[in-house]
């Protein structure tokens, strides 16, 4: 696919489209609708070509597109079974990390966002705020309902 993207969008897939697939697939727990709603992502970001201040308005703005296709999707689902184990072992990840991933995969979509943007993706709760368009008391709750929900699905597997 080298050389058919615009050499913006090629950039922005190298740089962000990794990061972009693990919040998806954290929000959908499904890698092959993950990986729709990522190339999703992109096709607006070539669509649209939007202008950005700097690198991280760009990721923050791929986030947010992400983020959105993928409540789209889940709208438009009925309720579907958790991303198996299986599935986040079969990508390297050890078993240690791979009953935590299973654990914020149960969680509801609300608290696996933020801990995603937070503990993997690393953003600070003002961040975050600004990408879910949330306040940052609303961001600090759910991290802090979303660890304790974390902390219970763990032990209980």
């Amino acid at each position: 696919m080298t050389g058919i993207l615009q050499p913006d969008a090629e950039r922005a897939v190298t740089l962000y489209g990794d990061s972009l697939y693990r919040l998806a697939t954290v929000l959908l727990r499904d890698p092959e609708q993950a990986k729709d709603a990522v190339q999703d992502c992109f096709l607006r970001y070539i669509r649209k070509a939007p202008s950005f201040r700097d690198g991280e308005h760009e990721k923050a703005w791929l986030i947010r597109v992400t983020a959105n296709i993928c409540n789209d999707q889940l709208r438009a689902r009925k309720r579907q079974s958790f991303l198996p184990l299986e599935a986040i072992r079969d990508r390297g990840v050890s078993e240690d990390h791979a009953q935590i991933l299973g654990a914020l995969a149960s969680l509801e979509l609300p608290y696996r966002s933020v801990l995603h943007l937070h503990y993997v993706e690393g953003y600070s709760v003002a961040e975050i705020a600004s990408m879910l368009k949330l306040t940052q008391a609303a961001v600090k709750k759910r991290l802090q309902r979303g660890r304790e929900l974390l902390r219970q699905a763990y032990l209980a597997e």
